[in-house]
């Protein structure tokens, strides 16, 4: 399945959504949200993220480069 996620303007209750030149369906799904300026980030991940810049701020060359993350990653899955 392929999907496409745009956020586009609302002008007098109508929008207007062009599709890629390689996307070939004869009909689609249309679901429509109002979008969202709230982002919840939650707590855990927001402190997550400040340790790990706290550790890297004092540290830069402990940096992990990316090549080894994607491959500690590759190995949990």
């Amino acid at each position: 399945m392929e999907a496409i996620r745009q956020i586009v303007k609302v002008k007098n209750h109508k929008i207007s959504i062009t599709l890629p030149d390689d996307f070939n369906a004869d009909e689609v799904e249309v679901i429509i949200l109002p979008k969202s300026n709230n982002l919840e980030i939650p707590q855990w991940q927001m402190d997550q993220v400040r340790e790990r810049t706290e550790k890297y701020l004092k540290n830069p060359s402990s940096a992990q480069d990316i090549d080894d993350f994607l491959k500690d990653i590759d190995g949990g899955l």
